[in-house]
């Protein structure tokens, strides 16, 4: 005899295995075999077919085909729902790469927008923008202090007027001029 992890050698050989070693599902299966002959028994062992047949008469064995039928249903409804619904998943996909595309179009064209802006501005506030502008502004104020020169000698405006017009002309000139050559200085250094 051999030794096993099932009991003892009397224990196997009389057949007896302690109840607490057998566990609870074989113990049905341990019933059915006990009642069954040598014969049936080496039968069982060396006919896969009598052996596929025992199999699927146990309770244990019924039970799981049961569950395995059952969950392999479910899942095919699970599947066949999951189908049924995909149309519906990608109409909704596509929508959303609708509303994606036209925000994004939206948004870049909005972008583009201020970043023209910003380019129009920096332009507009650039120190050799403003350098231009304050010279043009020079020009423009010393021909309008050509022009009132004029209206004085031809007697078209009264001297009180012509020194009054003129020394707000010269003093905004003079500012303008002061300002220029201050950021033309800042410039260089």
């Amino acid at each position: 005899m051999f030794k096993s992890s099932w009991g003892s050698e009397e224990e196997q050989a009389c057949g007896d295995r302690p109840a607490s070693r057998i566990p609870p599902e074989a113990a049905g299966i341990v019933h059915v075999l006990k009642d069954k002959s040598a014969n049936e028994l080496h039968k069982l062992l060396s006919t896969k077919d009598a052996y596929q047949q025992f199999l699927r008469s146990l309770d244990i064995v019924q039970t799981q085909i049961r569950l395995r039928d059952e969950l392999r249903n479910e899942t095919i409804q699970l599947a066949n729902h999951n189908l049924e619904k995909e149309p519906h998943i990608r109409e909704l996909r596509n929508q959303c790469q609708i509303i994606r595309a036209t925000e994004l179009a939206t948004a870049r064209e909005k972008f583009n927008e201020l970043e023209k802006q910003k380019r129009e501005i920096l332009r507009f506030y650039s120190p050799a923008s403003l350098l231009h502008r304050l010279q043009e502004s020079k020009h423009k104020i010393e021909e309008e202090s050509e022009f009132l020169d004029e209206q004085l000698l031809n007697r078209e405006i009264d001297l009180s007027t012509f020194v009054q017009k003129y020394k707000r002309l010269r003093s905004l000139y003079h500012k303008h001029a002061l300002t220029h050559l201050a950021a033309n200085i800042t410039a260089v250094s």
